[in-house]
């Protein structure tokens, strides 16, 4: 168990996070989100002590042993399975069944467990460091993004073995699904502050939410209250029998808190252009094969129709050949054997892993964007930025002094510049933050062309999901409906992928003997159908209501600056002791306040309204979502 108490930190002029407070208690799993660069990786470093606090103070009992997962490699040992058993603790040196099947469950074979450390590619040397660290058994497990390196079937392994960890766990992690199936509480780094709650991310967002809309309206109601009491004083300030109304109006003022308007906090909001297709068939892949290794074929015979506005997910093991498909369906690799055909008016963009390093480090991420079309101007690479949230001089940063997911997002960002209609994408959330993640999902569910991706996410995967291209058995196969239908026909067997599956209707290509499997595949459009008539409903609805409460602050402006001319012809009459004219100037006043009144007075009604309309369409968006799940 650990405690946090009022720990502040910045690097430079930047503030993370400044007086928070928290405590871990005993058997908690921790998920810890907050956007990329807001302080999570820092304040894990500053629990094992490779960071320090500005001030406050971290309270750790004496003994307590903490493991961190390191992405630096540091191997001694000349077999994968001896260095694993280095992560055991002293007294279970020979418990070498532990590790073994930590290995196993990380998608190592035993072949595996006998080879060298450095045989195998960074991302499986990264889950070498997991494992010591998972069978180090430490009473506080610090996880940071842990399945950035692993395939679907390892990430639904260690999901399992954190459901069941006796001690303390502290995750941070982009996968929302994964974070959500985990954890017991959530905290949030926000505005440089840190909530936690019991819960996962939904509920903790959700009560963020409602906190800042109730935080600005209050305010805003404040700000109405301190208007009218700063425009009585200054009314009748002068009229000695309202002394003491005045006195209390400027008490009153003086107590009242005066509430900050919260800061807006920049995310991810953008859409894809599509590019109208007139076709039926967008491409298909006729007996396609490629190998690396002659004797060990990756792609053997495999075939797909792909048509319009489809939405299949490429899933399965690393390293199974799921890239290299990819790459063949975009045509940066050809086939060594079959045919692959694209209708002639497709437009394709391509987003793989490897291709951050395609940036040129000399560049601005502007220029990265404004060159990556020929169509693309300056003033629309800038909006494009704007976008991927490099506003300003941002845009004008160096690629090589980027960050990785800032990286990811310029990628993305010269994906955006050119029209398409068919979207390749290689596990895009990699280092995007939840938000950016979430704002990934809803472009790509908005896109009126083809998505074909590679991803471990399955939010992702329950999300966006119509077929599946699924890589099992050293075999690669077409899956005929959705995720959800995919775990309910046998899914992943047992995990460990040494069995067949079980029970799956599977076809390669257009085989017809294949069972029809399109029921889920037409549920899934008539609820796209239905979800898209009902938010075009919500828009008639809510439209016609934002114009009136844009309408009544626009009143409300103009009343208020009418209300200042009034009062200074009032000064003005007064000086000049012209009783008629203040006669009317009073009238005047009256008349204007009262407006002013009868229009704050509908901007609340109508923002109620608004509230209340918009709680309506999203609880049948909500039933809609879960009839489908």
């Amino acid at each position: 168990m650990i405690s946090a108490e009022n720990l502040t930190k910045s690097f430079g002029a930047q503030t993370l996070f400044e007086g928070v407070s928290f405590k871990l208690n005993h058997r908690e799993r921790l998920g810890v989100v907050g956007r990329n660069g807001h302080g999570k990786t820092t304040l894990f470093r500053m629990i094992v002590g490779e960071e320090s606090s500005d001030s406050g103070a971290l309270i750790i009992p004496k003994g307590y042993r903490t493991a961190y997962v390191r992405q630096k490699i540091d191997f001694t040992e000349d077999t994968l399975l001896k260095e694993g058993m280095r992560g055991l603790p002293s007294e279970e040196r020979d418990h070498q069944w532990k590790v073994e099947k930590i290995l196993a469950g990380l998608g190592f074979s035993n072949a595996d467990m006998q080879r060298h450390p450095s045989e195998f590619s960074g991302g499986f040397q990264v889950r070498l460091n997991l494992v010591k660290v998972l069978v180090s058994e430490p009473d506080l497990l610090l996880l940071d993004e842990p399945t950035n390196y692993l395939d679907i079937t390892s990430i639904r392994w260690v999901e399992r073995f954190l459901t069941n960890w006796p001690r303390e766990l502290m995750l941070i992690t982009h996968d929302r699904s994964f974070m959500d199936k985990v954890v017991t509480h959530t905290m949030v780094i926000h505005r440089q502050k840190v909530r936690k709650i019991s819960g996962n991310t939904g509920k903790l967002y959700e009560q963020i939410a409602q906190e800042e809309e109730i935080h600005e309206k209050t305010r805003l109601n404040d700000e109405r209250k301190r208007k009218e009491t700063e425009l009585f004083i200054s009314r009748f300030r002068a009229k000695a029998r309202l002394a003491n109304m005045v006195q209390s109006r400027i008490k009153t003022l003086a107590k009242m808190e005066k509430r900050e308007k919260l800061e807006f906090i920049k995310t991810l909001d953008f859409s894809f252009r599509s590019k109208p297709f007139p076709g039926k068939n967008v491409m298909s892949a006729q007996d396609i094969s490629f190998s690396y290794d002659p004797e060990n074929p990756l792609i053997k015979d495999f075939s797909i129709s792909v048509g319009p506005r489809e939405r299949i997910c490429v899933v399965g093991k690393n390293g199974k050949g799921k890239t290299t498909l990819l790459k063949l369906l975009a045509g940066t690799l050809p086939p060594q054997q079959g045919e692959l055909v694209y209708h002639p008016v497709i437009t394709q963009g391509f987003y793989e892993q490897t291709n951050v390093s395609s940036l040129m480090d000399n560049r601005t991420v502007e220029e990265e964007i404004l060159y990556s079309a020929e169509d693309v101007d300056r003033q629309k690479a800038r909006n494009i930025c704007g976008a991927m949230m490099f506003e300003g001089d941002a845009a004008l940063k160096k690629i090589s002094v980027l960050s990785g997911g800032e990286k990811s997002r310029v990628m993305l960002g010269k994906l955006l510049a050119t029209q398409v209609n068919l979207l390749l994408l290689d596990e895009p959330t990699n280092h995007l933050d939840m938000e950016s993640c979430d704002a990934l999902l809803a472009a790509i569910d908005c896109f009126e062309g083809v998505v074909i991706m590679v991803t471990h996410n399955e939010m992702f995967l329950h999300a966006l999901a119509e077929r599946l291209i699924v890589f099992r058995n050293h075999g690669i196969k077409v899956f005929e409906g959705g995720y959800q239908h995919f775990l309910e026909k046998g899914g992943w067997g047992d995990e460990s992928g040494t069995k067949e599956f079980r029970g799956l209707e599977m076809r390669n290509g257009e085989n017809p003997s294949a069972p029809d499997s399109s029921t889920p595949k037409m549920i899934r459009k008539e609820t796209r159908r239905r979800r898209s008539e009902i938010i075009v409903e919500r828009s008639k609805v809510l439209k016609p209501l934002e114009q009136r409460m844009a309408h009544a602050e626009d009143e409300i402006d103009r009343h208020e600056k009418e209300l200042d001319a009034l009062n200074q012809a009032m000064q003005t009459a007064s000086q000049a002791q012209n009783g008629a004219k203040i006669v009317d100037i009073s009238q005047a006043i009256h008349t204007c306040q009262t407006a002013i009144d009868r229009l704050f007075d509908e901007l609340e009604r109508v923002s109620n309204e608004i509230d209340e309309q918009n709680a309506v369409f999203e609880r049948r968006l909500g039933e809609l979502d879960m009839g489908q799940g």
